[in-house]
């Protein structure tokens, strides 16, 4: 891949001119609808075609001090998306409000139109906000038709903050929050019927919260599925998608629903503090606007979630991620990460006293497995696994609570991963099986 130092700055922010450089508001999307074809020869690598993805872990400046299979929690910024935060950075407390207040505003018109390319939407149907949880608490706890006697339903798999926010939303409107605890043995088709049976059970269900990839054991849901029951039943939809943008291909209405929340600092790969919310067209009256706009009839996206000042630099440098990630596709990115994925719970399936808490069906999981030593279930003992993980070998990963069955320990491996650190799990995983397993 070449994506030269200069090149990404000025895709960015346009730093060799007063405004920004003029860029397609579809910019970033092939002709055939596939994000992310490159016109350089990375763009279909095979899922173990190390040299390629060698080429590409290259342009990752990243510590080889310790193996990193803890990459859920934000994404490592490329080489050319790094110089670009830099410099625009660097631009921003030269030229302070002389730039934010005038030629700034050009510039974030091209990253809205970008961000919304990327989300196959319309720059109108979205608002930036620092994370997924600052976004989609915005969409639950606004979310309008909600009132005494009626249901929500979250699930046990649905990140913290947005239980809270469900939790939050029953208790100030009346409502009835229901929780449902998954399955601890899932399949494709079992995880919809849980949904199906748990819809049919809530009474006046108004609002179903889905994630579209659980950031607890990895496992990923079959939202457009779920969602048709739904919305079948009377129910809107709010998905969380912020652990699956970028990893998966797909488009924001292809999920059905209408409602959805991203990160863009995960597996996109910009700096941390960007992400967004989408509001399908002629719905954005089903949220209330933010508090902070102290017009109940404001108008937009962008009114639903009150910015303030933010980190204008990991904004601005968001073209400059999705240049990057133009290098290959989406498919071929999942196929490479499922890929690594697999060298370590492969070997690893049936061994007695680990729990691997996804199957290997390819529609349930992506980069991220998360397992269990038997018996080692609650907090504790997982952070203990995660420390001698680290101190012993070398290895980091992080451990997850919050399942109805227990806690367990994630393990995400990402495009620089070698198949050299994921294997180094499995023996690991061994001694300490041995040494650990109860029952």
């Amino acid at each position: 891949m070449q994506v030269s130092r200069r090149g990404a700055i000025l895709a960015a922010t346009g730093l060799a001119a007063a405004t920004a450089l003029p860029v397609r508001a579809d910019a970033g999307l092939a002709a055939d609808g596939n994000a992310g074809v490159a016109a350089d020869g990375n763009a279909g690598l095979a899922a173990d075609d190390e040299a390629g993805w060698a080429r590409i872990a290259a342009q990752y400046p990243v510590t080889r001090s310790v193996i990193q299979l803890e990459n859920g929690y934000w994404g490592s910024m490329a080489t050319p998306v790094r110089d670009a935060h830099r410099a625009i950075l660097e631009r921003l407390n030269r030229d302070n409000s002389w730039y934010a207040r005038r030629a700034m505003v050009a510039d974030q018109r091209v990253v809205l139109a970008r961000a919304a390319a990327a989300m196959g939407v319309q720059p109108d149907e979205i608002g930036l906000t620092r994370n997924a949880a600052e976004g989609l608490s915005a969409l639950i706890s606004q979310f309008r038709d909600v009132g005494p006697g009626d249901s929500i339903l979250y699930s046990d798999t649905d990140y913290e903050a947005m239980q809270g926010a469900m939790v939050s939303l029953a208790r100030s409107r009346g409502a009835q929050a229901i929780k449902l605890s998954l399955p601890r043995v899932i399949s494709h088709d079992g995880v919809i019927e849980a949904y199906r049976a748990a819809i049919a059970a809530a009474p006046r269900l108004k609002l179903v919260l889905l994630t579209h990839m659980s950031h607890r054991a990895g496992m990923v849901l079959p939202v457009r599925d779920i969602a048709a029951v739904a919305k079948a039943a009377g129910a809107e939809v709010i998905v969380d998608a912020a652990q699956s943008f970028y990893q998966f291909d797909f488009r924001l209405p292809d999920l059905g629903a209408d409602f959805v929340g991203i990160n863009f600092h995960k597996w996109v790969g910009a700096p941390v503090g960007v992400a967004a919310i989408w509001i399908k067209a002629g719905r954005t009256d089903a949220i209330a606007p933010s508090p902070a706009e102290g017009d109940d009839r404001a108008t937009g996206v962008q009114a639903r979630v009150h910015q303030g000042t933010v980190d204008y630099s990991a904004q601005l440098a968001l073209p400059a991620a999705l240049d990057f990630q133009q290098g290959f596709t989406r498919p071929a990115k999942l196929a490479r990460l499922q890929y690594l994925r697999n060298l370590w719970v492969k070997p690893l399936r049936g061994l007695p006293g680990l729990e691997i808490l996804l199957p290997d069906d390819a529609r349930l999981h992506g980069a991220s497995t998360s397992f269990r030593i038997a018996g080692r279930t609650s907090v504790a003992d997982n952070i203990a696994i995660t420390d001698a993980l680290l101190t012993r070998f070398n290895i980091m990963t992080v451990h997850r609570s919050g399942l109805a069955d227990g806690s367990c320990i994630r393990v995400t491996p990402s495009l620089f991963t070698s198949p050299a650190e994921v294997a180094a799990l499995v023996p690991a995983l061994r001694v300490l099986v041995g040494e650990l397993a109860q029952g």
